[in-house]
């Protein structure tokens, strides 16, 4: 088993089925501490499965798995003592009021009533609450909900959260509210381990990414990492002037290093690989100012998460 001191999610060969389903084939996993891990794959692929084991609200038929230095198995009120998670839907109250929530909450984790009015505080300001601490939660918007329902399950400061697809519905704004909580759970040295269909959420909030499919790792890497590993930069200029394409494709060649770029002529851009990237960039904007093309964009294009998905998957995100 992995070391407990340095890592606070270790599971090993994890298996869970399901009738004739086979849900999860030999799961590993290790989330290093004070880390954000996006656990990534396409429906099906056993991410619920694999955080109910490890929040103990399901049994492994086989394998082993310690959370926050417990085994999920044989210690499992040690690992819930250690652990919070918030699921698709906030379990908040809507008529009370987030104060009320919160305390609420603080009491059913036994806390004393003068201990829970100080955590109701405290996570009042930390997720920027106070303003909106008296008002019912039927009148907030969803990301102030979401982030009150992430304040609720840090009511025990828990080592380990799991965040099962936190953002779900929420708009533009709403999503925002709720990585920058995110980031700040991790920044005090909380271990989050996070499920999204979300391949940008993913990108901004994980120092790692987890990619399984039919229930085992496929793959395991810095986001960075993972999109270097399907192509690295490309180069691409976006014309007004179709007569200028020739031009184009003459100044990105020169940069290629002997790979052909590519046209699409109907969104009159040229574009190909190459391997320094400002250099290149800087080379092919000189060239076509003194050439008088008339030039719409021009930059660097990185390959996304969406490309690591469908190339390692073969299967669109859903």
């Amino acid at each position: 088993m992995t070391s407990r001191t340095e890592f606070s999610v270790v599971a090993e060969g994890l298996t869970k089925s399901f009738g004739d389903k086979k849900a999860l084939e030999g799961l590993d996993l290790a989330v290093r501490r004070g880390t954000v891990c996006g656990l990534l794959g396409p429906n099906g692929a056993g991410k619920t499965t694999s955080v109910r084991i490890l929040a103990t609200l399901l049994r492994a038929d086989g394998g082993r798995a310690e959370v926050a230095g417990f085994d999920v198995r044989r210690e499992p009120r040690k690992v819930r003592r250690r652990i919070g998670m918030t699921g698709q839907a906030a379990a908040v109250d809507e008529i009370l009021s987030a104060r009320q929530n919160l305390r609420m909450f603080a009491r059913l984790f036994h806390l004393d009533r003068a201990t829970a009015r100080r955590r109701a505080e405290e996570l009042l300001e930390s997720f920027s609450l106070r303003e909106a601490a008296d008002q019912q939660v039927k009148t907030f918007s969803g990301g102030m909900r979401r982030r009150l329902d992430l304040a609720a399950s840090m009511i025990l400061a828990p080592e380990v959260l799991f965040l099962d697809e936190p953002t779900t519905g929420l708009d533009p704004r709403g999503r925002a509210e709720v990585w920058e909580a995110v980031r700040g759970l991790a920044a005090v040295g909380t271990t989050v381990l996070l499920t999204t269909h979300y391949l940008d959420e993913a990108d901004k909030l994980s120092d790692r990414i987890v990619l399984i499919d039919h229930g085992r790792r496929i793959t395991e890497d810095t986001p960075a990492a993972l999109k270097r590993a399907v192509g690295g930069d490309r180069l691409e200029v976006v014309l007004s002037d179709p007569a200028d394409l020739p031009l184009a494709v003459k100044a990105v060649a020169r940069v290629t290093r002997g790979v052909g770029p590519e046209t699409d002529e109907e969104r009159l851009s040229v574009h190909g690989p190459v391997t320094d990237g400002v250099t290149a960039l800087t080379d092919v904007a000189r060239a076509l100012q003194e050439a008088g093309a008339s030039v719409d964009d021009i930059g660097l294009r990185r390959p996304t998460l969406d490309e690591v998905f469908l190339r390692m998957t073969g299967k669109e995100n859903a």
